[in-house]
């Protein structure tokens, strides 16, 4: 799902559900009440995040506590700004009492070079 040329969501064809990017999460963020499905990570982690870079438990500060392993959550810093979208290795309560493992496995960071699909 593109606007204006920019890559919001696909469509992942295996579930038939949307993908965000960290651009379709931040707009998603701003047009609605995003109380769901969030991770906040500590700043010093930010520019590795924000890379591309799985998000540690110990690198945890708060999270939705409804969150559950498997879900898409959009990854952010001190500020609401949404640094990268992954999807969930443990549950909201667990990514702020664990001090060991993955948290998150990113899927795109805010910083990844975007690899382009085919023009149409």
């Amino acid at each position: 799902m593109y606007l204006e040329g920019e890559l919001l969501a696909t469509l992942k064809p295996t579930n038939g559900l949307f993908s965000l990017t960290p651009e379709g999460a931040t707009r998603l963020m701003k047009a609605l009440d995003f109380s769901r499905l969030w991770v906040e990570v500590q700043e010093d982690a930010v520019p590795f995040v924000e890379k591309g870079g799985d998000v540690f438990a110990k690198h945890v500060v708060k999270a939705d506590e409804s969150v559950r392993p498997g879900e898409e959550v959009a990854v952010i810093d001190g500020k609401n700004l949404v640094i990268a979208v992954g999807r969930a290795v443990l549950s909201g309560r667990e990514m702020k009492e664990f001090k060991r493992g993955v948290a998150v496995n990113v899927r795109s960071g805010r910083l990844e070079k975007v690899k382009k699909g085919r023009e149409r």
